[in-house]
């Protein structure tokens, strides 16, 4: 079946629980191929054990729900630099001349959303934004009264928000996600990986020792072999890096290694629910009244479950390269589920991004008719103490030897 605007109005309506959709993938490289998950502290991989049809299964996650949130906000962000969606966007553009590095942070790739710090810490005609008449609607915002959320940041009421870094603190307004994605790698084995570097020039360990050189200048390298230039630590030359080797400055050869890395795995599954449950809690009054009136509220909750169908499937058609040798295809057809009646199979629908842009299209019409209006772009412009601090930062990193970072 199509999906269609009025099957997400009427499931909202009624108690269906969620849309869903269960994608098998296999390495670009074919079954077998290893995968490489992501590294966390100490270089771990997340691997657990799964009970999947019954059986206990070895798992590691190759991309985990944050990730996964940053790619479909990431999708919307493309789309709607690409012209092909209407959504709000909070931005500020960081294009200073003290900066060595210009760059734009907006409210769909900022850390917290449209309640992150380098928003909080930026401008708005002057102001800061918090202080300002949009920025202070948010100290309020709850579940009884998203609106102001929704006419600044709709994409937080669907992949969470924790105002933790505004005027409130800890006690900031909290939205649950609604829309939860992640991506497995099944029956997980781990492997091994190899390193080694053949140096072109040769360069042996006992060339060294290296320091790091006192004065860095156009014509030099950070670095010397002369001690007499080298920069001074308790009136001693420093050497680069922990002991000197040329290593420190990638110089020489590294020796081959073996150390652990990577799967192999059966299949990887992604699987992305997204809750009707907890978007239909949502409440969004006109005009500082003290409740909501239940046709705007079911207007706001259909633009809400179809700008995250928009989110999913148009990030699904980009890819799942997730990073280096981590690029996975799908093996069969992306389908929908809608979870509804319990003990009835659920509903099936097919969908597409264009398909999904003209259902979400249809809620903003709608919603608008209903008197649900929203901000376009507001553009920010950063504090000069966030500049500072930015610049600051940017000249520091220029100048970090390797392995200081």
């Amino acid at each position: 079946m199509k999906l269609a605007l009025e099957t997400l109005s009427s499931a909202l309506s009624g108690t269906a629980a969620a849309f869903r959709c269960v994608t098998d993938y296999q390495p670009a490289g074919g079954a077998g191929d290893k995968v490489f998950p992501p590294t966390y502290e100490s270089g771990k991989y997340a691997v657990e054990d799964r009970i999947i049809e019954g059986t206990r299964v070895p798992c590691v996650l190759l991309d985990s729900v944050q990730s996964q949130a940053n790619r479909m906000e990431l999708a919307l962000l493309e789309a709607r630099r690409d012209g092909r969606i209407e959504v709000p966007l909070v931005s500020v553009r960081f294009d200073h001349e003290s900066l060595k590095k210009k760059f734009t942070v907006t409210s769909l790739d900022a850390p917290h959303r449209v309640a992150d710090a380098i928003l909080r810490d930026s401008l708005l005609d002057g102001v800061m934004f918090r202080q300002s008449v949009l920025g202070r609607a948010l100290d309020n915002v709850e579940v009884r009264n998203a609106t102001s959320l929704y006419r600044l940041n709709p994409t937080a009421l669907v992949f969470g928000l924790w105002d933790s870094t505004g005027p409130r603190g800890g006690l900031g307004a909290k939205f649950q996600r609604a829309m939860v994605s992640e991506i497995v790698g099944v029956d997980a084995v781990p492997g091994v990986k190899t390193s080694s570097r053949i140096d072109p020039a040769q360069i042996m360990l006992s060339a060294g020792p290296l320091y790091a050189r006192g004065s860095v200048n156009e014509t030099s390298p950070n670095w010397t072999s002369d001690p007499d230039i080298a920069a001074k630590e308790k009136n001693q030359p420093r050497k680069l890096g922990k002991d000197g080797k040329p290593s420190e400055a990638n110089h020489g050869n590294v020796t081959p290694g073996i150390d652990d890395g990577g799967f192999t795995i059966a299949h990887a599954r992604q699987t992305t629910v997204l809750s009707l449950t907890a978007v239909r809690r949502l409440r969004f009054p006109l005009n500082g009244a003290a409740d909501s009136d239940p046709s705007v509220d079911r207007a706001a909750r259909t633009v809400l479950v179809a700008l995250g169908l928009v989110a999913a499937v148009l990030a699904r058609e980009e890819g799942a390269d997730l990073r280096s040798r981590c690029q996975l295809v799908p093996v069969e057809r992306f389908a929908w589920e809608l979870l509804d009646v319990p003990g009835e199979d659920p509903q099936k629908f097919e969908l597409n991004g264009n398909e999904a842009l003209a259902i979400y299209a249809q809620a903003v019409t709608k919603a608008k008719e209903a008197g649900l209006s929203w901000e376009d772009e507001i553009r920010l412009a950063p504090s000069d103490e966030l500049v500072k601090l930015v610049a600051k930062s940017q000249e520091l990193a220029a100048h970090q030897t390797e392995g200081e970072a």
